[in-house]
């Protein structure tokens, strides 16, 4: 019973009907839940689809745990250990603001408003029942040292850049911080404007140094996009 509850519950790739009516009733779900975050009044309406949304990811997510040792595959400690996996926590955060009540004499109120913006993690609850997001995961897990050596070299550059320009221009700069922030925006191209150099050593280091980030940038675009390709043709051939 539980095993096929089980295949009921996770995502796969055969054509399990029942399973592909619990995906979308989720998916469903979801998208009706995180409705009223785009309201900032509530109403009787808003919270009748809060208290059904949230029964639902609470019923989600006890059937979860009841078959969590067929997706852990580690026997009783499964039980102990799911509740700790990534999705498992992204489940309870969602569906925990829901649940909180506090009192109206505490001037600790105005923290449910806090509460209530994580309702807005439901939106990553999507990431369970994407296929698309397994072939990016396999990706990034097959190419993360190219991504890694990626973003060791962002990151040097930053601190390079930022060095570079703090010292050549410390009446544009006030603090190290201030040049990271520059070196960062001017990284991802962004270059919001409000901190810039102003001399002419400090304009030919921002040329430069927009110029590599556009090529740091772009290593990590293209080969996510090459291993994206690679795994959906591997799909399409199995």
């Amino acid at each position: 019973m539980r095993k096929k509850l089980y295949s009921i519950i996770e995502p796969v790739d055969n054509d399990n009907k029942l399973s592909n009516i619990y995906d979308f009733m989720m998916m469903t779900t979801i998208v009706v839940s995180i409705i009223p975050l785009a309201f900032k009044d509530t109403n009787t309406l808003f919270q009748w689809i809060d208290y059904i949304t949230v029964s639902i990811f609470i019923l989600d997510y006890f059937l979860r745990l009841l078959t969590a040792d067929y997706k852990l595959n580690k026997s009783v400690v499964s039980f102990f250990v799911y509740p700790l996996t990534p999705m498992a926590v992204i489940d309870l955060i969602s569906i925990l603001p829901s649940l909180t009540v506090l009192n109206s004499s505490f001037r600790l109120l105005k923290l449910f408003r806090l509460l209530r913006t994580l309702k807005v993690l439901r939106a990553f609850k999507f990431l369970r029942y994407s296929k698309s997001f397994d072939i990016i995961s396999n990706v990034f897990k097959k190419q993360k040292k190219v991504l890694s050596a990626v973003a060791t070299m962002a990151v040097a550059y930053v601190l390079i850049s930022a060095l570079v320009i703090y010292n050549i221009e410390p009446e544009s700069f006030e603090t190290f911080f201030d040049a990271i922030y520059w070196a960062t925006i001017s990284l991802t191209t962004v270059g919001y404007g409000d901190i810039y150099p102003v001399t002419t050593i400090g304009r030919i280091v921002t040329m430069i140094s927009s110029v590599f980030g556009i090529a740091i940038i772009a290593l990590p675009s293209g080969v996510i996009t090459a291993g994206y390709l690679e795994e959906v043709n591997k799909e399409n051939h199995q």
